[in-house]
This record gives structure tokens, C-alpha cells and sequence, in this order.
């Protein structure tokens, strides 16, 4: 099977602009293409992760990803997808994060002689000239067009700033200038990206008189309120220090039943032939289709040693076990403590179980959370210094654990 046959086969293309010129490019290793990434966080996230995942298949096709880091696109921050306006980043913590960014796409991406690329959009962004800018490149826009975009449409009723305003210029003269410098001839992006990119294929076409593309992924689970990444507590990192391998893992074994095999195609690298074997299982085989999803792409993040250890720790503990070594753990100190003792509600808060001690007052309530496999059943209940010394296991519904201890 050719690669954009695999590609559709997995349901990743949500859309094209040329799909014939695409399919041509992409199946004889023509294509070098571009995906962007804005600095928006130290740690890239599993919103990231698609789309590293879809460079990765590409480039083992013989096709050639150019790594955008946004150093100069961060400085506004896409509307797309927002409600609110991005917080403004110093250009120091962009710096940091685009420098955190390239060192976790070295796991997925070969950066080796004549494989992938990774450029700065501050290194061109920065240094244009604004009136420079309207002129050879705000005159190929119509206000008109941009304002029917759907990424401004959703921000209008709230107010959209000006800045915000010119992201679409700034990804359009992005695509323009890695087309003239690198002979970048596609872009790819999540399909809440159309209208930027169909901004930058139209600026190519008008200043060169020459065509380029652009095809969009279709996001996991997107139409549902964009839930990939996302959990009560924030979003799953790819860096091991901020979302460990356990919490990584345990977050796709929990994924919903519908999903598993959405994801499976989608993420994994497991051949299409015995993916769709896996389509008329149900029951407890769906079970084991969560294992396999969470321990290949923990393999694929965080490398095969780091997944052996989460598969066993996690079936150990829903086995009743008592391996928690790679439990995600809380350590308080003396100052995390009252009279020698710390309430649930409070301690919950401390090990991130809870945004709010009204989320945590309502899940003990509910009768969601464990001590040590007893159920707490008082929000006003306590866990003492020396319990703490020998650490305590908190569960909380039925698929998450966590571990506390005092240092």
C-alpha cells in the first residue's frame, strides 16, 4: 500500500487542496513539507503528538519534514481554537521552549545528514520591516476572506485583537518563505488550520505564479470538544518530568471504548492488516486493545524499558498488587502539614487529583476516592505524619493512582 493510500486508510487526512498533485508527491518521496509548532509551553503534549507521528511516517516514505519552531509566530499566538487571547510570552521563555521542543522531536524525527530540517520563524519574522510587510504581503489579503475564517469567526464575540489579527499573514509568509528558501511545497497541519493555510498556498500562487499544498490531519477525537491531551488536571506532556511514563501510559489505557481503535490506527505504527483485525472485538478484547495502544506509543515517547515498567505496574496495581515503584508520587514536606496532619481535600489539591477543593469535596462525596483501598467517606478526613512517612496510595474513580509521602 502506498503511503497516502495508508495514510487515508488510518483516517488521518481530513483535507486536501490538490489531492491527485499530493498523492503524486507524497507516495515518490517528493514532498518536502512543513509542519509548525508554536513555543507556547516547555514541553510538547499528545495535541502535539499526531502530528509528529504523521512526520515520522513521511519521512520513512523518503520525504523530507521540515520542523517549524514558532520563535517569531509565538510572540502572537494563534486564535485558532481559542476563546481567550493567549498570555504573552517573554522572548527568553520562547527561546527556552523552542530549545525544549527540538531536543523531544529528536525521538521521533531523524535529524541526521539529509533527513529533516528544523528552522526558527524568529529568524525572519524578527527582522521584517511592518510597512515591508503590508505591502508585499497584507495586499494579497482580503479582509473580506479572512474575517468568514472560522479560527476568527469563533473569537469575533469576545473581541479579536489585532495582534491575533495578523497570525494568518505571519503562517501565509512562513509557507512563502520556505518555499523560496527550501523548495517546501506542502504543508500540513490539524484541520482547525485550513483557512492559515489555504492563506499561504494562495500568497505562494500570487508572488511566484507557482502552486503549493496543503493537507490537514484530521484531529483525534476534535469534533467532541478536542479532548485529546487533555484530563482533569491539565494536559499530558510529553517530557517524562512533567507527565511521567505511568501517567502516559495509564492515560491511553483509559481511553474510551469508542476510541481504542481510532487511536490504534490512527498513532500506532502496528500494520493496518492486523489493526483491522482487531475491529470486531469487543467486551474484555477491548481491554487488551487499551494495553496494546498505551504500551506502543509509551514505547514510542519514552522508549520499550520505560513501557515494560508502566504495563506492569499498572497491571499489578488493578490486579491488586503491590508494585507502586512507578506510581506517580507526591512528596510533602513538613510545611504541607498542620498539627502533624494534612485533610484529604488539601492533600488532593497537593497531588493534583483535584483542580479545586469543590471537585474534591464533590468526588469524596461520590464516594471516588481511596486511602490505602479504603474508601474516604468524610471530607473533613485526615492523613497523619506517620502515615505519610510510610507513604500512602490515593485512588481516585477507578482508573486513577497516585502515591504520597512524606520526605
Amino acid at each position: 500500500m502506498k503511503i497516502y493510500d495508508e495514510l487515508v486508510a488510518r483516517g488521518l487526512i481530513a483535507q486536501v487542496t490538490d489531492e491527485e498533485e499530493i498523492k503524486n508527491l507524497i507516495n515518490n518521496g517528493k514532498a518536502t513539507f512543513y509542519i509548525g509548532f508554536d513555543p507556547t509551553a516547555d514541553s510538547l503534549h499528545v495535541g502535539h503528538f499526531m502530528a509528529l507521528c504523521l512526520m515520522k511516517r513521511l519521512q520513512m516514505a523518503g520525504n523530507k519534514p521540515v520542523v517549524l519552531l514558532g520563535g517569531g509566530t509565538g510572540y502572537i499566538g494563534d486564535p485558532s481554537g481559542r476563546t481567550d487571547m493567549r498570555s504573552m510570552l517573554s522572548p527568553e521563555t520562547i527561546e527556552h521552549n523552542c530549545e525544549c521542543f527540538k531536543k523531544q522531536m529528536e525521538r521521533f524525527i531523524d535529524f541526521g545528514e539529509g533527513g529533516a530540517i528544523a528552522v526558527n520563524n524568529a529568524d525572519w519574522l524578527l527582522k521584517l520591516k511592518y510597512v515591508d510587510l503590508l505591502r508585499e504581503v497584507g495586499a494579497c489579503f482580503s479582509v473580506n476572506n479572512m474575517l468568514r475564517a472560522e479560527c476568527y469567526k469563533q473569537r469575533m464575540e469576545k473581541g479579536l485583537s489585532f495582534l491575533e489579527f495578523n497570525y494568518m499573514i505571519m503562517q501565509s509568509y512562513d509557507f512563502w518563505y520556505l518555499f523560496e528558501k527550501y523548495g517546501c511545497n506542502m504543508q500540513f497541519g490539524g484541520d482547525d488550520q485550513w483557512s492559515n493555510m489555504l492563506g499561504g498556498t494562495n500568497l505562494i500562487r500570487k508572488k511566484t505564479g507557482k502552486d503549493a499544498y496543503a493537507m490537514t490531519i484530521t484531529l483525534l477525537m476534535n469534533s467532541e470538544g478536542k479532548k485529546m491531551g487533555k484530563t482533569a488536571n491539565g494536559a499530558v506532556w510529553l517530557d517524562p518530568n512533567k507527565t511521567s511514563p505511568f501517567e502516559f501510559y495509564q492515560y491511553w489505557r483509559n481511553v474510551g471504548d469508542s476510541d481504542v481503535l481510532k487511536c490504534i490506527r490512527m498513532l500506532t505504527f502496528l500494520p493496518l492488516e492486523e489493526i483491522d483485525a482487531m475491529d470486531k472485538w469487543e467486551g474484555a478484547q477491548l481491554n487488551r486493545a487499551k494495553e496494546i495502544l498505551a504500551y506502543e506509543l509509551t514505547a514510542l515517547v519514552h522508549g520499550e524499558e520505560a513501557a515494560k515498567e508502566a504495563d506492569t505496574a499498572a497491571k499489578a496495581l488493578f490486579a491488586g498488587g503491590g508494585d507502586d515503584s512507578n506510581m506517580p508520587t507526591t512528596e510533602l514536606s513538613e510545611d504541607d502539614l498542620t498539627d502533624g496532619k494534612i485533610g484529604i481535600m488539601d492533600l488532593m489539591l497537593k497531588c493534583s487529583l483535584a483542580p479545586s477543593k469543590a471537585e474534591a469535596r464533590r468526588l469524596i462525596q461520590q464516594g471516588g476516592v481511596m486511602i490505602n483501598d479504603v474508601k474516604v467517606t468524610e471530607i473533613g478526613a485526615v492523613v497523619t505524619k506517620d502515615e505519610l512517612k510510610e507513604s500512602i496510595k490515593i485512588k481516585k474513580g477507578k482508573k486513577t493512582f497516585h502515591k504520597a509521602i512524606l520526605k
